[in-house]
């Protein structure tokens, strides 16, 4: 069996159908519409994320710089209790 081309449609006078093409072609139009909205969508997800992870990087320093504030606060307290204790012991 011999496949008809749209060429030889063209030679032999025949009209081609073009609805189902017409349909491809939308179909395909509404991909890439789709596609290149997405991708838009991941660029902004993207900065989002790099925002938050800026974010978070920051949180984190603030809490080890509270915990070191915190230990060095422990140290000094234990220092004084300790001193007060030798106060207390001389007496």
């Amino acid at each position: 069996m011999k496949k008809i081309s749209l060429f030889d449609h063209y030679l032999t006078g025949v009209e081609v159908d073009f609805e189902k093409f017409n349909e491809l072609e939308e179909r395909i139009k509404s991909v890439l519409n789709e596609y290149g909205r997405l991708r838009k969508k991941i660029k902004e997800y993207e900065e989002i994320l790099k925002q938050r992870e800026l974010e978070l990087e920051e949180i984190k320093k603030k809490n080890r710089d509270l915990i070191e504030e915190r230990e060095t606060i422990r140290s000094k307290v234990d220092f004084l209790l300790d001193l007060l204790e030798d106060i207390q012991n001389k007496t």
